[in-house]
């Protein structure tokens, strides 16, 4: 009988053990298994900077100092501001894109850009969103919204909301900031992705387009040509009464800018 009761009172014990025992080899061979078996996340997906894959870095603040210009670094590094009317980009209608001056990153293009009478080259939306980032600026005792680059963080200028459409937007550039890429140039320079953007208007300036003396590069140009008095060489029309309108701006912001106007002489 003390046999008897004593393997019975074992048995709970022993059958504990061995599913434990079962529990742990299971447990183990699961194990096993995953770690033979390949994953779908074994292998990294290739990390995409931009459409072109490129990554754009801002430099050491020392090859920045040394590769800008005076006025590049005081716009770019310390939100400074050229002046209207003398700088190198608000007057330019060749085709083509903008990129920091910093680090290369595309900005804005030609496409979008529009005589805003201001004296700074303005944009009606950037060429790449994700290349631009807006900050509160609550400088010059007023409140409006900065423009900087994703990648360099260079201070481009400012955006308002006094746009012509669709956007109704001003991007208010400082030339200083930009570099420019001619169309001619953006596969040579690896910009070559935005070719297509400029399919059309590189098909009215083919040989076989219909042009008027002076014409070239310009989609809105007139059919009716005009004199150039500066030059004596023909030109259309429209071109003419813009330069006449932007001197006539020209004066009207400058006048304002040396009156006081702290919003006319600002970008």
């Amino acid at each position: 009988m003390t046999v008897l009761n004593s393997c019975r009172g074992a048995a709970p014990v022993c059958l504990a053990a061995a599913l434990f025992v079962c529990s742990a080899c299971a447990a183990s061979g699961e194990a096993t298994g995953q770690a033979s078996a390949p994953t779908a996340s074994a292998t990294p997906a290739p990390h995409r900077e931009g459409r072109d894959m490129r990554k754009y870095v801002k430099p050491s603040a020392e090859e920045i100092k040394k590769r800008l210009t005076p006025e590049q670094y005081q716009v770019t590094q310390r939100e400074g501001t050229e002046p209207a009317f003398r700088n190198e980009h608000w007057d330019n209608h060749q085709p083509g894109i903008y990129v920091d001056v910093v680090s290369g990153e595309p900005l804005f293009s030609s496409l979008d850009k529009y005589d805003s009478g201001t004296g700074w080259p303005s944009f009606t939306r950037p060429l790449e969103a994700d290349n631009v980032t807006t900050h509160e600026d609550r400088h010059l005792w007023m409140s409006r919204t900065e423009v900087r680059s994703k990648h360099a963080d260079s201070h481009l200028g400012h955006v308002f909301d006094d746009g012509p459409k669709p956007t109704g937007q001003r991007y208010c550039m400082n030339s200083a900031a930009l570099r420019f890429v001619p169309v001619e140039r953006l596969e040579e320079e690896g910009y070559g992705q935005y070719l297509p953007l400029f399919g059309k208007a590189r098909a009215a300036d083919s040989p076989g387009a219909a042009k008027s003396p002076g014409t070239a590069g310009n989609p809105t140009a007139a059919k009716r040509p005009g004199r150039d008095a500066a030059g004596g060489r023909e030109v259309a029309v429209p071109a003419l009464r813009r330069r006449a309108r932007t001197r006539d701006r020209g004066r009207t912001a400058k006048k304002d800018i040396v009156a006081g106007d702290t919003a006319a002489g600002t970008c």
